[in-house]
C-alpha cells in the first residue's frame, strides 16, 4: 500500500500545473462561501452589540425601526415611571429620549456618492445610560450646543466628519464635531450624536421623539415593564428588549448577502467541479498505462481507488484550505452598506468564525472529491492487459 501512496505524490508534483488549476476552482468556491457567511456574521455582530440585556427600547406599535418611530415627548415620564426601570443614587430613573433621523453627506473618496448617515439626538444622561460608549479623541458634546459626536467607523469616511471640522445638517446650520467616540464595535460607530433639541429643531421635530431607552434593573424586569406600557392601547406603544430589536433589524440584510453569497458560490462550484472531473480524467487518463502496470503488479482495485482518491482529496484540501486563508484575510478590511431596515449607512468588519472556516473548507473539499470521483472509479477498474497495451 505505501508504494502507491509514493507513487501518487510524485504524480502530484509531476502535473502540479494541471492540480494547481483545479486546486485555484476549489480555493474560489472556499472563498466566496466563507467571505460571505463572514460578511453576514460581521453584519450581525455589528448591529447586536449595540443591544444589552438589561436595557429596553420603547418605540411606537406601528414601527419597524427607530426612524420608523414618532412619540410625544411625554411618553418619557410614563416610561421613567414603569416598574422595573433602575434607579440613580438620587432616585432618578435610568431613562432617555432620543431622536433618530438621517442627514445626507458625501464620501470623501468620491463626492458624487452621497450616503445617508443616520444621526442620533441624545440627552446629556446618553453616556451614562450606555456605558459602553467612550470618547476615544476629543470630548462629549455639551447639551444645548450646535456640537456633535462621531461614531470611530466614520471618522474621514464623508466629508466634515474630522475632529474640528463641520457638516451640514440643514440649510445654513452646521454641527462642529468636538469628539470620537467606540462602542465595542457597534452599530453605534456609525452613527452620529448630537443634543437632542439641536437635532429636532433643525428637523422640525419638536416635541416628539423616536424612542426612549430604559435601563432596567435587570432582564427578568421586562415583562413587567413592558405590561405597564403596553396596557394603554391609547398610547399606542411597544417595548422591546435592545438585543431582540437589533436582532431583528440586521435579519433581513445578513440573510440577503449569505444567500446571494450561496448562490455565486453554488454556480462557482459547479465549475470546479467539472474543472475537478475534467483534471482528474485527464489525469487519469494520461497514467493508463501505469495504472495498468500496478495492477499487473497484483494492486487490487480497491487499493489503487483509495490511492487515487488521496490525489483527489489532497488537491481538494490544499485548494479549500487556500480559499479559507484568503478569506480569513478579509477580516482586516472596512465593509460598508445601506442596512435597508433602518436607512442607515452601515460599516462593520467581516466576521472571522472558526466554525465557518471550517464548514467552507469541508465543502470545497467534497467539491472536490465529487469532482475526481468518477474518473477515480473509472481509473481503479483499468483491465492491465488493455492498459499496458494502449
Amino acid at each position: 500500500m505505501a508504494f502507491p501512496i509514493r507513487y501518487s505524490m510524485q504524480s502530484l508534483r509531476a502535473r502540479r500545473v494541471s492540480m494547481v488549476a483545479a486546486a485555484v476552482g476549489i480555493a474560489l468556491v472556499v472563498f466566496v462561501l466563507a467571505a460571505s457567511r463572514m460578511l453576514a456574521e460581521g453584519i450581525r455582530s455589528t448591529l447586536r452589540g449595540a443591544g444589552k440585556p438589561n436595557r429596553a427600547l420603547v418605540l411606537t406599535n406601528t414601527a419597524y425601526a427607530e426612524g420608523d418611530s414618532r412619540l410625544r415627548q411625554s411618553v418619557l415620564g410614563l416610561v421613567a415611571a414603569a416598574p422595573g426601570v433602575k434607579r440613580a443614587p438620587d432616585g432618578s430613573a435610568r431613562v432617555m429620549s432620543e431622536a433618530v433621523l438621517h442627514v445626507w453627506l458625501a464620501s470623501r473618496k468620491n463626492e458624487n456618492r452621497v450616503v445617508s448617515v443616520q444621526i442620533r439626538g441624545v440627552t446629556r444622561n446618553a453616556l451614562v445610560v450606555r456605558p459602553e460608549v467612550r470618547v476615544v479623541q476629543g470630548r462629549a458634546a455639551r447639551p444645548g450646543t450646535d456640537e456633535a459626536m462621531i461614531g470611530a467607523a466614520l471618522v474621514d469616511r464623508y466629508q466634515g466628519l474630522l475632529l474640528g471640522q463641520s457638516f451640514e445638517i440643514k440649510k445654513n446650520r452646521r454641527l462642529i464635531v468636538v469628539g470620537v467616540f467606540s462602542s465595542e464595535g457597534s452599530a453605534f460607530e456609525s452613527e452620529i450624536w448630537a443634543d437632542l433639541d439641536a437635532v429636532r429643531s433643525s428637523f422640525g421635530f419638536e416635541g416628539y421623539v423616536s424612542s426612549v431607552t430604559a435601563e432596567l434593573e435587570s432582564p427578568r424586569s421586562f415583562d413587567a415593564f413592558a405590561l405597564a406600557l403596553e396596557r394603554d392601547k391609547r398610547q399606542g406603544l411597544d417595548a422591546v428588549l435592545e438585543p431582540a430589536y437589533y436582532e431583528k433589524v440586521s435579519e433581513n440584510l445578513s440573510s440577503m448577502l449569505s444567500g446571494l453569497g450561496d448562490l455565486i458560490a453554488l454556480i462557482v462550484a459547479f465549475g470546479a467541479l467539472l474543472g475537478a472531473t475534467i483534471t482528474m480524467h485527464g489525469a487519469m487518463s494520461r497514467r493508463k498505462r501505469e495504472i495498468g502496470v500496478l495492477r499487473a503488479l497484483g494492486f487490487h482495485p480497491l487499493r489503487l481507488f483509495v490511492t487515487f482518491l488521496f490525489e483527489t482529496s489532497a488537491v481538494a484540501l490544499a485548494g479549500a484550505s487556500a480559499g479559507a486563508l484568503l478569506a480569513s484575510l478579509t477580516a482586516f478590511t472596512d465593509f460598508s452598506t445601506n442596512n435597508f431596515a433602518t436607512g442607515q449607512e452601515l460599516t462593520f468588519h467581516f466576521q472571522p468564525d472558526a466554525a465557518i472556516l471550517m464548514g467552507s473548507v469541508l465543502a470545497g473539499t467534497l467539491v472536490g472529491v465529487l469532482g475526481g470521483f468518477v474518473p477515480v472509479v473509472q481509473a481503479a477498474r483499468t483491465n492491465p492487459v488493455t492498459a499496458m497495451r494502449a
